[in-house]
């Protein structure tokens, strides 16, 4: 039986790869919430918000119990996801900080030499959108111009894109920090950006979908929202939804369910398209939700109503609650039924796994990378990972294999040690009792981290 599983890869693999046929490539789309935590959706049982086509995706894919955004904030988050690779390595280490290198090489980049058209559409953060005027918190100023780093430098032919976050409703109308959407160098986006901005990005997404399926060109395509970040608004028909929950939870409940209603319709276009069956769709978070009580306080009474779950912390923090995020993987010519897969993955494995499902081997990427190939666990091998996911903010450290993660507030002077696999919320730290385990993790990330030293001083673009 396993021999028959990998001869079944390898020849779906090989046809995958083979020239002329780009039909049999599938599709591939990112979905990205912002600042939404584990808990805030119906399928990791959040009982009050309205998740009704998220809900159902999750009933008919796979489900990552334990989904890792490579940050607790969401700039490195997003370039992970890009590029498989760890901030510490290029230099976005927080949010408004860096920008995404122009010697990284980027999913786009790669795709499009496979024949990909290539559609950015959302939140961009890992870099400014124009050097001509105040745009977000750095656009435009004559010292932030080297951070001058937009989506169409990197791969994407099709643009909507904000540096920074929007509010969640009227996005260009009463920003305290105004910023534009930008579909190209200089050019600003006109025309029905009113109402929901969910709304709004995916009614950009889906002309763009819609082209590369009548021209029969494999797509893909970064869908980035902005919900549910602050600024926080919902319309009066998504509030009303909530009417027995304060103001702020209704503004906050409504933006989400806002969102999960683009998501069905553009799991609805795909079917009416009927190309959903060859299209990948994964859907996760950049980081846990904001608010009160994480590593940092931050957004006080800004409608930031979010939840972790049972997790410890929050935005910002290296306990769980900070990076363990929603996760879905939907392939339905690949993967009809619905399954939950325990073992953690990360943004990070985006770009080796999509490698590897286009027939290509990961190890023979240019660059360094953090992330792994997913392809065996998505056919069913749960064997533990392999491969341990490392974290670094600011003086936070964190590294966790299948079972055991090491976490440092204080850039190593001090280590605790949890048993994620019975103890997942962290409430019993087991340093004391397990000392050479900590001893052998934290020179492990030692490892990993003099590695990253190397990329950021440029070794890897040499």
């Amino acid at each position: 039986m396993l021999e028959m599983k990998f001869i079944l890869k390898f020849i779906i693999l090989l046809f995958a790869a083979l020239p002329g046929l780009s039909q049999s490539k599938p599709n591939i789309i990112l979905v990205m919430a912002d600042d939404l935590g584990w808990g805030d959706v119906g399928f990791n049982g959040n009982p009050f918000i309205h998740t009704p086509h998220l809900d159902r995706m999750a009933a008919g894919s796979i489900q990552f119990t334990r989904a890792y955004a490579a940050a607790p904030v969401c700039s490195p988050t997003r370039a992970s996801c890009l590029t498989g690779r760890n901030a510490e390595r290029h230099g976005i280490f927080f949010a408004n900080v860096g920008h995404l290198p122009a010697e990284e090489i980027t999913l786009p980049q790669i795709l499009k030499k496979e024949g990909y058209s290539t559609g950015f559409f959302g939140k961009w953060h890992l870099g400014t959108l124009t050097t001509t005027q105040r745009d977000g918190h750095r656009g435009g100023k004559e010292k932030e111009r080297e951070h001058f780093a937009p989506p169409w430098s990197f791969g994407f032919d099709n643009v909507l894109a904000t540096e920074i976050a929007v509010p969640t409703w009227d996005p260009m109308k009463e920003q305290s920090t105004p910023s534009r959407y930008w579909t190209a160098p200089d050019r600003e986006a006109t025309g029905s950006l009113d109402g929901d901005d969910s709304r709004v990005i995916m009614d950009r997404a889906l002309p763009f979908i819609e082209k590369s399926a009548k021209n029969k060109t494999p797509f893909f395509s970064v869908i980035w929202f902005h919900a549910p970040h602050s600024p926080v608004a919902a319309g009066p028909a998504y509030r009303a939804r909530y009417t027995g929950f304060d103001e702020d939870r209704q503004h906050y409940y409504g933006c989400i369910t806002a969102m999960d209603e683009q998501i069905g319709r553009l799991r609805s276009f795909l079917r009416q398209l009927k190309i959903e069956k060859n299209t990948i769709i994964i859907f996760t978070s950049d980081n846990g939700p904001a608010g009160e009580g994480g590593g940092i306080a931050q957004y006080p009474g800004k409608r930031q109503q979010g939840v972790p779950g049972l997790f410890r912390g929050r935005k910002g923090s290296l306990y769980e609650g900070g990076v363990r995020v929603p996760g879905l993987l939907e392939w339905p010519a690949r993967f009809g039924s619905h399954r939950k897969v325990s073992v953690p993955v990360s943004t990070s494995d985006y770009l080796p796994t999509i490698l590897a499902i286009l027939g290509k081997s990961p190890a023979a990427h240019p660059r360094p990378l953090d992330g792994v190939d997913l392809t065996g666990l998505l056919e069913g091998d749960n064997h533990p990972r392999n491969h341990p996911i490392a974290f670094k903010s600011y003086k936070q450290r964190a590294y966790t294999d299948d079972r055991f993660k090491l976490y440092s507030p204080d850039d190593g002077a001090s280590y605790e040690l949890y048993d994620l696999l019975n103890d997942p919320y962290e409430t019993k730290d087991i340093a004391a009792e397990n000392r050479e385990r900590v001893s052998d993790m934290a020179a492990a990330y030692e490892q990993w981290l003099a590695s990253c030293l190397r990329s950021a001083k440029g070794e890897d673009y040499k």
